[in-house]
């Protein structure tokens, strides 16, 4: 017997059917075949400016119009594919993040040159921690 069911991930929901094995369950009934659409992200209440660390890979201060890439989970800087300097393209592996024993890419968020690169390799970062700005 399939079962819906419905899981919040970081604040996105998401359909999900399992098949129940062995065991008897009460009947849920089903209340929507439609998807559910993603919630938007809450933002926090008193938002954190992470703290840069100045590296040798680092140019000058970001100016503030430019967002830099940010760790979107916690982990463990592996390896750099990127210089100051190189021409990235959108969507291109520019770091590898391990998280959880997993290896990671993390990609440019847009395409650009690299300005600044605020993390190196075997450094631990937070979900938010800048880690490569790209102009």
């Amino acid at each position: 017997m399939l079962r819906k069911f419905k899981i919040s991930i970081d604040g996105k929901e998401y359909l999900v059917e399992m098949e129940e094995i062995g065991g008897s369950a009460p009947q849920v009934p089903v209340v929507s075949q439609a998807p559910v659409a993603p919630t938007p992200p809450v933002a926090p209440q008193a938002p954190v400016t992470p703290e840069v660390p100045k590296t040798p890979t680092a140019t000058s201060p970001v100016s503030s119009d430019v967002e830099p890439l940010v760790a979107p989970m916690p982990g463990n800087i592996l390896k750099l594919l990127v210089n100051v300097g190189d021409s990235v393209q959108e969507n291109q592996p520019v770091m590898i993040l391990e998280a959880m024993k997993m290896e990671n890419e993390i990609v440019a968020h847009r395409s650009g040159v690299v300005k600044q690169i605020c993390v190196e390799v075997n450094t631990m970062v937070n979900p938010g921690d800048p880690l490569i700005v790209i102009e």
